[in-house]
């Protein structure tokens, strides 16, 4: 285990955020102690950005759209030694992940992902479910690790993170990890994570276009690791 400096966070919390003014502060008002969170406005329109700074969180601007842009413009600004992604819009608990980043922490894993588990028959739309049934078992062919879930929730050692050099700026973020991961030998395990309905309006899950979009994205970045 990393211990970092007096008073500096363990766990960055990278929040890629799209006007989620209304879910932020709950959101950030369960980060766990010693967390620090940090809330990438990916071009927000509402004031996601000065709710975030009123939170505690540390607010980095990403002018590019994309998960990916956002995610990664994250993970470039944490300091902490292990860094945690999770939405911003409330339907993951960031309590969760310390359950998540336990493994992690101890040595025994390298990657550790939530696997979403909804808490209503509404937080995972249909669409969006049979849609990752699908990645999920081509990301296992091409991976050869056993994974069901694509989900945003996940921890890693920061330095680590870094060292794959990540190159998707879109919705292939997420599955990039996970392949290059597990080219790089990692330990990658998944653990149960509760999903409940997001607040407010969604970009991707919620929606077929937004679903569509980020199946697009996968299955081009699952074509070009087969080749």
């Amino acid at each position: 285990m990393t211990t970092p400096p007096v008073g500096a966070p363990l766990v960055d919390v990278v929040l890629p955020c799209l006007d989620e003014e209304g879910a932020l502060p709950w959101v950030l008002g369960r980060m766990p102690e010693g967390w620090h969170g940090i809330v990438v406005d990916n071009g927000s329109t509402d004031d996601s950005a000065r709710v975030a700074a009123d939170h505690g969180a540390t607010v980095v601007q990403e002018a590019r759209r994309g998960f990916g842009s956002a995610a990664h413009a994250g993970l470039l600004a944490a300091t902490a030694p292990y860094v945690a992604f999770c939405d911003a819009d409330a339907s993951m608990d960031p309590a969760d992940l310390v359950a998540l980043a336990a493994p992690v922490i101890a040595g025994d894993a390298d990657l550790v992902l939530g696997r979403r588990r909804p808490t209503t028959r509404g937080a995972w739309p249909v669409h969006a479910r049979i849609a990752n049934l699908v990645l999920a078992r081509l990301m296992r062919r091409a991976s050869g690790v056993a994974l069901h879930d694509l989900g945003p929730m996940r921890v890693a050692r920061r330095d680590a993170l870094l060292a794959l050099d990540l190159k998707d700026r879109r919705s292939g973020y997420p599955l990039e990890m996970v392949l290059r991961a597990s080219e790089a030998g990692w330990r990658i395990r998944e653990q149960d994570a509760p999903y409940s309905p997001r607040v407010g309006r969604s970009k991707v899950t919620g929606t077929i276009r937004g679903t569509s979009i980020a199946v697009k994205d996968m299955s081009r970045l699952l074509r070009e690791v087969g080749r």
